[in-house]
């Protein structure tokens, strides 16, 4: 695959499935985006694209649909992908950048990007390219870090933080990781071609300490119940939207 002119972030060799998810104590994360994905996601269609899929962590929660695409743009992702969901003939793998997808215009009917636009440098762009491979009122569930979250508000007021969460640009507070402010992710969807129908606020108790003292049932139902609430206010560090394709 060619150099892409957009810097993109490389997980080629990278144990980030094993070390971040599987030994990083993230088992609430993981289950509140399950709660978001249950409510937000057609529960069946023909074609769904994963973008960005990495090793699969949430490709078995796409049962309803009749063949799914992992896209990534690291070989060894998709392998480790391979590797836990088996040989199955409904998945297709493939390597390929967001930017520049090889899919031929409408191709699917479905499409999730989860902890994906956040390493996005031009974020415009990837959604414009995604808008493309949808059919007219295809779902597509996003997912942005939030940087107009509840923790950056606090440490902005208390000057322990320099950038301002209300400033509606993104900041890159690691190199090709960005959080975004809620209002220029919505406008980069209509610009590209989407309805936002509803968002919600996910990963309210991202906290060592509350995972530590209360029992994961717990703080996932605690987080599943205040989902809802980003309809009106989106102070989580994670925030899920579904948007429909609108017609062309």
């Amino acid at each position: 695959m060619s150099e892409p002119q957009t810097p993109v972030c490389d997980y080629e060799g990278s144990d980030y499935q094993k070390r971040f998810w599987d030994l990083g104590d993230r088992a609430y994360e993981d289950a509140a985006e399950a709660a978001a994905l249950r409510r937000l996601l057609p529960s069946a269609g023909e074609y769904l694209l994963e973008l960005g899929a990495g090793a699969g962590r949430h490709s078995p929660r796409y049962k309803g649909y009749g063949r799914v695409a992992l896209l990534d743009y690291s070989l060894s992702q998709l392998n480790q992908a391979r590797s836990r969901l088996g040989a199955q003939d409904r998945y297709d793998y493939v390597v390929g950048d967001v930017y520049s997808l090889p899919f031929k215009r409408g191709a699917f009917d479905s499409a999730t990007m989860i902890r994906v636009i956040h390493h996005m440098a031009d974020p415009q762009a990837a959604l414009v390219s995604v808008r493309r491979v949808l059919g007219s009122g295809a779902s597509f569930i996003l997912e942005y870090a939030n940087k107009r979250n509840l923790k950056a508000i606090l440490r902005w007021i208390s000057r322990r933080q320099s950038w301002n969460p209300f400033d509606p640009d993104p900041v890159e507070f690691v190199e090709l990781n960005f959080n975004f402010h809620p209002g220029s992710v919505r406008t980069w969807l209509q610009i590209s071609g989407f309805t936002v129908e509803r968002q919600l606020a996910v990963s309210h108790f991202r906290l060592q300490l509350a995972k530590r003292l209360i029992p994961l049932r717990i703080l996932v139902a605690a987080d599943s119940a205040l989902q809802p609430i980003g309809r009106w206010i989106r102070l989580s560090p994670s925030v899920f939207v579904l948007a429909h394709a609108k017609a062309t």
